[in-house]
């Protein structure tokens, strides 16, 4: 880890008052959100209502992205603005991992799709990354579906295990925080369980933040919610309490599907 950030006791992820724009458009308005560390949050929401935007912006994905950046406000993971000059991007990266909607392996074999970070940062010995190849398939509970097929392509796994694939390669760089997008939503409801039931079990040692549309999916896993609208984050709370006592009438709205 970065001598730049030392891990915070309680909380993971703290934003202030934060504006996010892509252009002259405004896509995220006076955003506040604190992710305690070792939690599941899930972002629920219509489409285009900022999950996804405010999710990127927690590794600067968003960066990437000409005319997309904060015009307002901060945020600070272990305690630390992630927009501060001493912050690399790079490291940051590093610490807070990314699975995406849509698994996209490498076009590389099994190992090398896992081996790819860790070798970028730096380990050159093989026995190590064999080590680190082999807990991280591990900790994606895909070790023992393919440990005899190390060096096929990552092509030849189903969509299911591709996507378990992408999450071992997220963690075998030790990062603290997972960012998820939509993880399941390309997968069949059997494959769909299996990822959950990891992700449950990825709470052991990491923060996890979930985009999800599939309401079920956050009953399931997470421990807290947040309800997007229009930019705006209407409602934050214990997912019980989000979906069985909501405060606002958007809220309730969206997770009876009235909306959305």
């Amino acid at each position: 880890m970065s001598d730049t950030f030392q891990q915070h006791p309680e909380t993971a992820i703290e934003v202030a008052d934060m504006d996010f724009h892509y252009g002259e458009s405004k896509a995220l308005k006076d955003i506040r959100l604190t992710v305690p560390r070792g939690r599941i949050v899930a972002f629920i929401g219509p489409s285009g209502c900022g999950k996804s935007t405010l999710l990127r912006c927690f590794n600067r994905m968003n960066d990437l992205v000409p005319g997309a950046r904060v015009t307002r406000g901060s945020i600070h993971i272990d305690g630390v603005e992630i927009h501060s000059p001493e912050v690399d991007p790079v490291e940051l990266r590093r610490r807070v991992g990314m699975v995406f909607q849509k698994s996209n392996p490498f076009p590389r074999s099994i190992y090398e799709n896992v081996a790819y970070g860790p070798r970028i940062a730096g380990t050159k010995s093989k026995s190590e990354l064999d080590g680190i190849v082999e807990e991280a398939l591990k900790g994606a509970a895909l070790w023992s579906e393919v440990e005899s097929r190390l060096h096929e392509s990552a092509f030849g796994l189903s969509g299911g295990q591709q996507q378990r694939l992408c999450i071992a390669r997220a963690i075998a760089v030790r990062p603290e925080i997972l960012l998820m997008d939509e993880p399941c939503s390309a997968l069949d409801p059997v494959a769909t369980a299996k990822v959950e039931e990891l992700i449950l079990d990825l709470k052991r040692n990491y923060t996890i933040v979930i985009v999800t549309h599939n309401m079920q999916q956050a009953t399931r896993i997470s421990d807290m919610t947040a309800f997007f609208y229009l930019g705006e984050l209407m409602e934050y709370g214990a997912t019980t309490k989000i979906f069985t006592r909501p405060e606002r009438r958007e809220t309730e709205d969206y997770v009876t599907g009235r909306f959305g």
